[in-house]
């Protein structure tokens, strides 16, 4: 058999375990037209502050095609220097780090880009990046590029140059 306490409904209400909390400001200024309720406050405080937030997260974007081009052709022209130095140039050091710069802040600022994605120029200006930067990561600024690897690096980056001034 179930117990009574569970079967018949309490008649009585039940106490609020705190009480209500107001505010001084709001109690004292009720015939103004003033918020009156947190979530009124909340809402207003959002809605105002949101547009602020939204806009500065937005990512950075690519400024024209001209300025595509420009960085491309820089980094084309880095990587083609870098390549060029022979193992026992005292600077391949630092040509290296610069050249990995480049191509870091050149992935970082267009591979979001959606118009690009398709584009045959940022295509094999990616593999080209793709393959130095794995070749140094892995072997060291001063280990050489294998003639293999570094003819088809080149050949990317000739295809790149000339889908560049084809527009694509």
């Amino acid at each position: 058999m179930a117990s009574p306490t569970l079967i018949t409904p309490t008649t009585s209400t039940p106490k609020p375990l705190l009480p209500p909390i107001r505010s001084k400001l709001i109690s004292a200024t009720t015939s103004t037209a003033t918020l009156s309720t947190r979530r009124e406050f909340l809402s207003l405080a959002a809605g105002v502050l949101s547009p602020g937030i939204l806009i500065a997260a937005a990512p950075a974007r690519a400024a024209s095609d001209d300025e595509y081009v420009k960085d491309t052709t820089e980094v084309i022209g880095k990587v083609r220097f870098t390549m060029a130095k022979n193992k026992g140039d005292p600077d391949i050091a630092d040509a290296v780090a610069d050249l990995r710069q480049a191509s870091n802040s050149w992935v970082a600022k267009y591979r979001r880009e959606k118009a690009l994605l398709g584009r045959v120029s940022f295509r094999d200006m990616y593999s080209a990046l793709n393959a130095v930067s794995g070749h140094y990561i892995s072997f060291g600024p001063t280990a050489p590029i294998p003639a293999k690897r570094k003819q088809r690096i080149l050949e990317e980056m000739d295809t790149a140059e000339k889908a560049l001034q084809r527009g694509r």
